[in-house]
């Protein structure tokens, strides 16, 4: 776990890729038990806010609050949709356009913790949006950098799949078999900072093996 930032009313860190955010798992590592033993071994009071997740496969910057009151402010900032959060994914479709603005409507199974596209009329359906652009290519791969508007479950690794461009290593969406995690980052997360008003914006370079070759890399 690497601490990129932190005062009174935040933390903002870099989760590894096979880390819960959260876990009820007995003897299970996860970010918020990481971080309250961070906080102990300083001497402050081991208090930590879960306000948003990242897939257990996935790696990325996350924010964690301090105190109640703050995890409040932040996660009304998610629910206004003003977190503004950025991805880079790898996908092994040539062919796949090199940009595009993607909305889909997309229902959580619960029964096997998968989402799927469905109609807008389903009364159960969430929309999902996201934009995209590729970066870099390599080999049969292509780096996405991707604009999530909207934080629904599996979001970006189903709307990408859905069009036959499932991302590396993500075999629960037909995704190529790697051994490893996905090839999916979040690399850059911007908000109100809930104390002092100001607009942040912080970023982190993606640790996976599959991102070795690209250019974000270097």
């Amino acid at each position: 776990m690497e601490i990129i930032y932190e005062d009174d009313s935040i933390i903002v860190c870099h989760k590894p890729a096979g880390i819960a955010t959260q876990t009820k798992k007995i003897g299970e590592k996860d970010m918020e038990s990481e971080l309250l033993t961070y906080l102990k071994g300083k001497g402050e009071k081991p208090e930590i806010y879960v306000v948003h997740r990242l897939d257990q496969p996935v790696e990325g910057v996350m924010v964690f609050a301090k105190t109640k009151d703050i995890a409040g402010k932040l996660s009304k900032q998610i629910a206004q949709r003003n977190f503004r959060k950025r991805y880079y994914a790898i996908i092994t479709r040539e062919s796949f356009p090199e940009e595009g603005h993607l909305i889909d409507y997309l229902v959580k199974d619960s029964r096997t913790n998968l989402s799927k596209v469905v109609e807008p009329t389903n009364p159960r359906a969430k929309k999902a949006e996201l934009e995209y652009h590729t970066i870099d290519r390599w080999d049969d791969r292509k780096l996405l950098d991707i604009e999530l508007f909207t934080g629904r479950h599996h979001q970006i690794r189903i709307q990408l799949a859905s069009r036959t461009a499932p991302i590396l290593g993500d075999s629960k969406y037909g995704g190529i078999a790697t051994g490893r995690n996905l090839a999916l980052c979040s690399w850059s997360i911007g908000f109100t900072h809930p104390t002092t008003g100001e607009e942040v914006v912080f970023t982190t370079k993606p640790q996976g093996e599959d991102f070795l070759d690209s250019k974000i890399a270097n």
